[in-house]
């Protein structure tokens, strides 16, 4: 995501418990997926994993995005209601 992505994301945090859900979601997964970067070698149970963690980060982002999308499309910026 992108910084000003972000920014909104967290101004928005307390007012959308959707968005806080996917959030909390993805930022988890992140750091599951930073724990096998630190290896050299993955096991094939662990490649598994890590990509199960990565298709779930990913479908996370897309719900985050969306939920931005309608965010924009009413206007609603950060500090701005």
């Amino acid at each position: 995501m992108e910084q000003g992505e972000e920014t909104l994301i967290i101004s928005l945090l307390d007012k959308d418990p959707e968005l806080r859900k996917y959030y909390d979601e993805h930022q988890d997964l992140k750091r599951k997926l930073q724990g096998y970067q630190h290896k050299a070698h993955l096991t094939p149970g662990e490649e598994l994993e890590k990509k199960r963690l990565q298709k779930l980060k990913l479908a996370g982002k897309d719900k985050i995005m969306e939920i931005l999308g309608r965010y924009r499309q009413t206007g609603v910026q950060r500090g701005t209601e």
